[in-house]
């Protein structure tokens, strides 16, 4: 710590005050209100002019919500917004999962604004609740902050300034490389799928396998152990090639009666996402003993004139038309009929190979420079901590 830096409690040196929300119930507190209003989500926007959420004068005077003046510092301190934190360039209110520090002559704005970004992982920390972690406004005021003079402060911001604008244009540059690689790899798609060979027809999915679902399985059937039961969630973890928590299963007898039947998936399968997220598709690998959701789950099997991954690189390429399949209902949702009638090219054999061949080696390439530039992403997260640490710390060179 810097010599002649002082370390006190936060509510010792400055006011703090949390906001509030007007009932829900009277429209007049809300209807024509001109008084800025925002919920703790809102917060996290660094400089903020505006509000999406206006309240009344007597909304206002009816709740405990309160006016921050300009230049309030605001710490989010509920659900998953905790730690987030603005600095107020306007008056304005807030809901009551808010905490405003008020303007005062101890800090600059800019420097609490800094040293509470510095804070956020700690505040985390100290939430409580399980579904909608919280922090109270007394966690905020017992924090311990360093005091510098005023002009110091001033040195420091600068200093942060200019070193988190580097970090965010660098960091820019990263998240645009990244979807510029994943733009590219979509144009190879389409390019393909697009743009056919000689002799490729174009035969509707229904025309050339089956596209079906599973049989019912009901909740009194779930057991603690068994036969692994995908849902949606599963099936895009292993779309992803990411280790599954697996939470339901079916019995081994139960299993048997319903591959005896009924059939299960094997081998160079297809399973696709039908509800909610839609796309999302996993190829089903040799000896994998497992049972899934009827309805939100589709399954293509049975395509014999077509290379399994072919027909995935094929739904990928198309993948915001398969999307726009389950548009106008009233949840988001793909039916078998409807994917029955989507078209896809269909190339030769030797052909489709050959086409899985590249996309496999440009996917491999695009999965390599992803987890390069993720890797670059962490580091920078890392750089923005440490800076900030050094910065309260008094280590920065100012």
């Amino acid at each position: 710590m810097t010599e002649g830096w002082e370390i006190k409690r936060l509510g010792d040196v400055v006011k703090t005050g949390a906001g509030g929300t007007p009932k829900k119930s009277h429209k007049e507190y809300y209807e024509g209100g001109n008084i800025p209003w925002l919920l703790s989500g809102e917060v996290s926007q660094g400089l903020i002019y505006t509000a999406k959420h206006f309240i009344t004068q007597e909304g206002l005077e009816k709740s405990s919500a309160k006016i921050f003046p300009m230049n309030t510092v605001l710490v989010a301190m509920y659900g998953a917004t905790v730690g987030q934190v603005g600095i107020l360039k306007c008056e304005a209110s807030t809901n009551q999962a808010v905490c405003g520090i008020f303007p005062n002559k101890v800090f600059t704005p800019e420097f609490l604004y800094y040293f509470f970004l510095s804070k956020k992982d700690d505040l985390i920390a100290q939430a409580v609740g399980n579904a909608q972690p919280n922090i109270s406004q007394i966690k905020i005021k017992d924090t311990k902050i360093p005091i510098p003079p005023l002009e110091e402060q001033k040195k420091i911001v600068a200093v942060l300034d200019k070193a988190f604008t580097a970090i965010d244009l660098a960091k820019a540059n990263i998240e645009k490389n990244l979807q510029n690689a994943k733009e590219f790899f979509q144009s190879k798609l389409n390019e393909i799928f697009t743009q056919k060979g000689d002799g490729w027809e174009e035969k509707k999915l229904g025309d050339l396998g089956t596209l079906t679902s599973s049989k019912r399985i009901f909740k009194k059937e779930y057991v603690a152990n068994g036969v692994p039961f995908y849902r949606s969630k599963e099936i895009k973890e292993l779309a992803h090639n990411k280790s599954i928590s697996l939470e339901l299963f079916i019995t081994k007898k139960r299993f048997e009666e319903i591959k005896c039947h009924f059939g299960i998936p094997k081998k160079g399968d297809i399973l696709l996402t039908a509800v909610g997220t839609i796309g999302e598709m996993y190829v089903v690998q040799e000896n994998e003993e497992f049972y899934f959701k009827d309805g939100n789950i589709m399954w293509l099997k049975d395509f014999q004139t077509l290379n399994t991954y072919y027909l995935k690189y094929a739904l990928t390429s198309f993948v915001d038309q398969v999307k726009a399949l389950s548009q106008g209902s009233a949840y988001n949702a793909l039916t078998i009929e409807k994917l029955k009638q989507y078209s896809v090219p269909v190339p030769t054999i030797s052909e489709q190979e050959e086409i899985v061949t590249t996309l496999d080696d440009m996917s491999k390439e695009l999965v390599s420079l992803e987890t390069m530039l993720q890797s670059k992403l962490r580091n920078i997260k890392d750089l923005r901590k440490s800076i900030l640490q050094k910065a309260f710390a008094g280590e920065l060179t100012v």
